[in-house]
């Protein structure tokens, strides 16, 4: 078993000053802490398929997963098939990686069977047409998908998030015949990660006091002196997290990949980067998602 100093600092990377990791008491990583920690990105997979009860050991644990107010709020639809995976990799930015892989799952908001409980019991559903409720079904989906992907690592199999899903949603949507109310949100690749492929590797994530705040967020709406040490402070703790992540990639003979602040940047910089995503809202309205 790792030990977990080692797996924080996979997790947080190194700087010039040493490793990012953040202090941690002489805690002893257990199994779970370490299928955590050691999450990676998988995309060079076996073709063989999983074993036989692999899909309801997942979905039982995507099941196990919290849910508000117990509504369900999400579906999944699985594909194995060859053709049908490859037309959905093809809509899902025709990334090969969702071919080779013997599983790939397409997490959905799902609003359709609450429309049918409303319609069993007369009532008439008007809670169905706000912005709270795509919001409820898109946290629950994406709960249940984690739980998906630690059950998975804890098997030793790999997986990789597919946002591409949301691409070319209308055509995805009638590729895979989803009712009115249903609407893709991300795809899940699932196999065992193949051993004569380059490892995938624990990629650094941003420093912890960048993305977690005690109590407060701490004088966000601050002025003049005040508001620009804040500014300042951010930027260098992104300028660490640049430097962490460069030497990651120089390492995985990646030197000339650009730094995370410039990348993130240009990832959102204009309609097009947003790879066809930007009609998502439409396309939520059309299927019936009123988001008033």
């Amino acid at each position: 078993m790792a030990d977990l100093p080692s797996l924080l600092e996979a997790r947080y990377g190194a700087t010039s000053t040493g490793s990012a990791a953040p202090p941690v008491s002489p805690t002893t990583a257990n199994p779970t802490l370490e299928t955590l920690l050691q999450h990676k990105s998988v995309r060079n997979f076996l073709p063989d398929p999983l074993a036989p009860g692999t899909l309801e050991l997942l979905t039982a644990a995507a099941q196990s997963a919290a849910t508000s107010s117990n509504l369900q709020t999400w579906s999944a639809v699985a594909i194995t098939t060859p053709d049908l995976k490859s037309q959905a990799a093809t809509l899902c930015g025709d990334q090969e990686f969702i071919r080779a892989a013997p599983l790939f799952i397409i997490f959905c908001a799902d609003l359709a069977r609450l429309t049918t409980t409303c319609a069993q019991h007369g009532t008439p559903g008007t809670g169905l047409e706000f912005l709270e409720m795509y919001t409820m079904a898109a946290i629950d989906a994406s709960l249940a998908a984690q739980n998906a992907v630690v059950a998975a690592e804890s098997l030793g199999l790999g997986v990789c998030y597919v946002g591409a899903a949301r691409n070319r949603p209308r055509e995805l949507a009638s590729l895979l015949s989803l009712p009115p109310r249903v609407v893709a949100l991300f795809g899940l690749a699932v196999g065992r990660p193949d051993p004569e492929a380059p490892p995938a590797t624990v990629k650094p994530r941003l420093p912890q006091e960048e993305v977690v705040r005690q109590e407060t967020w701490g004088g966000a709406g601050g002025e003049g002196a005040a508001q620009h040490q804040q500014q300042e402070e951010q930027a260098a703790k992104l300028a660490a997290y640049d430097e962490a992540l460069a030497d990651f990639n120089a390492k995985q003979g990646r030197g000339d990949a650009p730094v995370w602040t410039y990348r993130s940047a240009h990832r959102i910089a204009t309609v097009e980067s947003l790879h066809g995503r930007d009609i998502f809202r439409d396309v939520l309205e059309e299927r019936g998602f009123e988001l008033r």
